[in-house]
C-alpha cells in the first residue's frame, strides 16, 4: 500500500519522487522499498529506510532554497550565467540570447497594463536606447509580458520607444529570472560573456542612474 508520496517540480527543471510502500509478513514484519530519483531500492533496514528518506527530503529542501527568489522576486543572482531563450519580435524576426554573447545585453520587462513600465520606458529610450543604439557591442530588447502582437505594436507607439520589443506569451521567458507572478517592472544587464551584472525593480532615479553608469562602464 502506498504510504509516502513526494512530487516537487521547479520551472520545469527538477522531478524528486520519492516512493515507500510496505508490504506484511516480510522481515521485521515489514518489507520498505523506496523509490528515489527513480531508482528502486529493496530496504529490510527500517533505520536505512528512514536514512534515505530524510536524505531525499534534505536534497529537496536544499534545492528549493537555492531556487527561492529574492525580495524583488528575482531567482536569478548576480554573477549567474544569464538563462538562455528565444523570442520573436514585432517585426518576426528571431533572437536568441546566447547568440548576443560578446554584447552587453539589456533586457526589459514590461507589459502595456504597467504604469511603472511606462513611466520608465521614455527614459529607457533618451538616456539609453539613443545614446547606444550605434554600438554594435549592445543590445537592448523590451520583452512584453504574455500580449498579443497588436497590443505590443500600440504600446510601442503609445510610450514613443523605437528600441526593439519581444513576446512573451504565457510569461516563460520572464519566469527563467523572476517569479512568474511577480511584478512585471524590471531590467537585467547582461555582460560580454553573459553574467548578470545588474538587476532593477520598479522605477527609481537612483537606481536607473546606476543602471545607465554600468552600461557605459561596460562599453568602454
Amino acid at each position: 500500500m502506498e504510504a509516502f508520496k513526494y512530487q516537487k517540480e521547479k520551472n520545469n527543471i527538477l522531478n524528486i519522487c520519492v516512493f515507500y510502500s510496505s508490504v506484511e509478513g516480510e522481515d521485521m514484519n515489514e518489507f520498505q522499498k523506496f523509490c528515489i530519483f527513480g531508482v528502486k531500492i529493496n530496504c529490510y533496514d527500517m533505520k536505512k529506510c528512514i536514512f534515505l528518506l530524510v536524505l531525499a527530503a534534505c536534497f529537496c529542501l536544499n534545492v528549493s532554497a537555492q531556487n527561492a527568489s529574492d525580495a524583488a522576486g528575482y531567482i536569478v543572482k548576480l554573477g549567474d550565467a544569464a538563462p538562455d531563450f528565444e523570442m520573436t519580435l514585432t517585426d518576426g524576426q528571431k533572437v536568441k540570447l546566447s547568440d548576443l554573447r560578446g554584447k552587453v545585453v539589456m533586457l526589459q520587462f514590461t507589459a502595456s497594463w504597467c504604469g511603472v513600465c511606462r513611466k520608465e520606458m521614455p527614459f529607457i529610450e533618451k538616456d539609453i536606447w539613443q545614446k547606444h543604439k550605434d554600438n554594435a557591442s549592445f543590445a537592448l530588447y523590451g520583452i512584453d509580458r504574455d500580449e498579443p502582437l497588436e497590443r505590443v505594436k500600440a504600446f510601442a507607439k503609445q510610450t514613443g520607444v523605437t528600441y526593439p520589443l519581444g513576446l512573451d506569451p504565457g510569461a516563460d521567458i520572464f519566469a527563467l529570472y523572476a517569479e512568474r507572478n511577480a511584478g512585471i517592472t524590471r531590467n537585467v544587464l547582461i555582460d560580454k560573456d553573459g553574467k548578470i551584472v545588474l538587476m532593477t525593480r520598479l522605477y527609481n532615479e537612483d537606481e536607473f542612474a546606476a543602471l545607465c553608469k554600468k552600461i557605459d562602464e561596460l562599453l568602454k
